[in-house]
């Protein structure tokens, strides 16, 4: 069973930073594609970044200055560093992965930008 575990989220002010974690278990990490994505309040589940499991990395183009993905094999962990937050980030964050034909989803991580 591959399980994800968001950690990292919280209230920050606008201008601020946060790293999100996830850490994977149940699978053989590396092999894995590994993706961001968040929800806000009344708004579809959009993606915010993806990394390969070669080290490949896309970011959503309203993020791409500010928000980097990366991931550390050694750990089983993939991380989203956002900088120059804006109330606007504010939502929750999921992290994702797939094996095979099924999906998995981490639990998410709330990220709330307000002064």
């Amino acid at each position: 069973q591959v399980q994800l575990v968001e950690s990292g989220g919280g209230l920050v002010q606008p201008g601020g930073s946060l790293r999100l974690s996830c850490v994977v278990s149940g699978s053989i990490f590396s092999f894995h594609d590994m993706a961001w994505y968040r929800q806000a309040p009344g708004k579809q589940r959009e993606l915010v970044a993806t990394i390969t499991s070669g080290g490949s990395k896309n970011v959503a183009d309203s993020v791409k200055s500010r928000f980097t993905i990366s991931r550390d094999n050694a750990k089983n962990t993939v991380y989203l560093q956002m900088n120059s937050l804006k109330p606007e980030d504010t939502a929750v964050y999921y992290c994702n992965t797939a094996r095979g034909m099924y999906a998995y989803w981490g639990q998410g991580a709330q990220v709330t930008v307000s002064s």
